[in-house]
């Protein structure tokens, strides 16, 4: 039994002692880069145009958010003023109105902000589509199995020694690129 158990552990430890080597070959000839997507995406000439377009969008819905409640507010200051002169019936009516005109207005706030995401989806998707070519590119010209986006401490540590940041060098290849 002592001798089986003496087999066991020396073809256990064998195989630990090739895994290890395995495992350090691997690691030496696996190269990655990382990148901050955001600040690369951030520098695109065309995320500035993006960004604006997205904005002055945006203002028009505020601006037209801003005009329906004003009427809304106006319309139930109107109503609070004469409520009490007012029959039962048309009493009713006018509170039937104001409350199709506050559900209208809550509704067009969120078809708002649904269209808003979406032109803000569609603005960008050119951009992220362009920085996908170029990371391929630099991933391919220089090697690496992957490139990993390190924004919002997705990637707590990365070993320099390990991995590339090639931020820089997609930033230049952008700009290389207007």
């Amino acid at each position: 039994m002592r001798y089986l158990f003496a087999i066991i552990f020396s073809v256990v430890s064998l195989c630990a002692s090739a895994q290890d080597e395995t495992t350090a070959v691997v690691a030496n000839t696996v190269k990655f880069g990382y990148i901050s997507y955001r600040q690369v995406f951030q520098e695109m000439p065309e995320h500035a145009i993006a960004a604006k377009q997205i904005e002055d969008l945006k203002a028009k819905y505020e601006e037209e958010a801003k005009r329906v409640e004003d009427e809304f507010n106006n319309k139930y200051e109107e109503f609070l003023d004469t409520q009490s002169d007012l029959p039962k019936s048309i009493l009713q009516k006018r509170q039937g109105e104001l409350q199709e005109l506050l559900a209208k207005n809550i509704e067009f706030k969120a078809e708002s902000r649904r269209l808003l995401a979406q032109a803000e989806k569609d603005a960008y998707a050119p951009l992220h589509a362009k920085l996908q070519q170029i990371l391929k590119v630099v991933g391919q010209e220089d090697g690496y199995a992957f490139i990993i986006n390190i924004d919002d401490n997705a990637c707590p540590f990365i070993n320099p020694e390990m991995g590339t940041d090639v931020t820089k060098v997609v930033i230049k290849l952008l700009q290389e690129l207007q």
